[in-house]
Parts: structure tokens; sequence; C-alpha cells
């Protein structure tokens, strides 16, 4: 498979089988997103990969971090995320999550402007790494899904992780139970303006 096939092919998948990932291919997927662009050369992520030996303790982290949300959303009279609620889900039937973090620097405390141009920068470089893993994946005939709804449970997951640097992203990874269409995108015209 080329580039462009994997990037036409990758899908955002939400329904996974019970089945195993072998290491060598979880590894395959980190080592693509090691090898990612970075501004500067810092390369500020780092993986942390949930497997079956913890995956219930992020979930009861993922499900609390739900409730909090909906009894101060009741509280409040707002409208509560269901997206979370389906994140939780597909978080439960894939065999790994991954969370990605920003090690370089915690964007929360970021005051000054040239402090908030580094961030983003990392921020960059952080996407462009999960953009390589997701890619990698579906090479490797593995379903992926970057899941950015994880700021119900935040400070929990940030206090279990133990990280005191900001908390990115997770990369739910698995063998895909289902085949999503392709979502539509907008055309050329749309995003394009030549100058």
């Amino acid at each position: 498979m080329n580039t462009i096939d994997a990037i036409e092919k990758r899908r955002s998948v939400r329904k996974f089988l019970e089945k195993k990932i072998p290491d060598d291919v979880l590894i395959k997927i980190l080592n693509a997103g090691i090898e990612a662009p970075s501004g500067k050369n810092r390369q500020p992520w780092k993986y942390i990969v949930i497997t079956e030996k913890t995956k219930n303790t992020m979930l009861q982290i993922m499900e609390t971090g739900i409730r909090k949300e909906k009894e101060l959303t009741a509280k409040n009279k707002l409208a509560v995320n269901s997206s979370a609620e389906n994140t939780l889900r597909v978080m439960r039937e894939a065999p790994v999550t991954v969370f990605v973090v920003n090690s370089d620097n915690d964007f929360l405390l970021s005051a000054s402007v040239e402090e908030k141009f580094h961030e983003i920068v990392n921020v960059q470089s952080i996407g462009a790494s999960i953009q390589n893993m997701l890619l990698e994946a579906t090479e490797l005939g593995i379903g992926s899904l970057w899941i950015c709804d994880i700021f119900s449970a935040y400070t929990g997951l940030c206090e279990w992780l133990n990280i005191d640097t900001e908390l990115i992203a997770a990369v739910s990874f698995g063998y895909a139970n289902e085949s999503p269409e392709r979502r539509p995108r907008k055309t050329m015209e749309d995003v394009t303006e030549w100058r």
C-alpha cells in the first residue's frame, strides 16, 4: 500500500473485534509516530500504552469523569456531552488505547507569546505523530480512532498516568469490526485559495 492508499483507506473505527494486537505490530505503529516531523526537532510526544492489564482502571476513571460531568451539567441545566459516553464505549471495545502526551511543557500554564508559539509548534508536531500512527495502523490492517473527547476525565487520567504535562489525545487501536464508509470531504475549491 502506498501513502495515498493509506490516506484514502484510513477510517475512524468505533467497533473492534475481541482480538489482541501483537506487540510487534504495536511497536511498528509507535515507531511510525516517532518518525513524524517535529518543530525544532523537539519530538515532544510521549506515548502511554494501555493494554488489558490496566484497561479496567482507565475505564473506571473515564466513567467517573463522565458521571461527574453529567452531575455538573444537570445542576447547571446544560446539555449532556453524549459523545464522551460513546468514546467510553469505543475504549471499552478497543484492545489498546494509547495516550499521547506533550512531554515538553504544560499548555495550561503557558503565558507569554513565545511560550504559546512553542506550544502550538509542539501540538502540530504531536498531531503529525498521531497521523503517522493512524496511517501505519491502516497499512497493517489495524483500525483506529483518534480521540480528543477525554476531557471529562482529564484530571483523573493525568493523575493516574502520573503526568504533570499536557495530555493531548488518545488513540484506540484494534482489529475493526466495521467498515465505515468514506465521510464527505470539502472540495478543493472550498478549502483552497490560490494567489
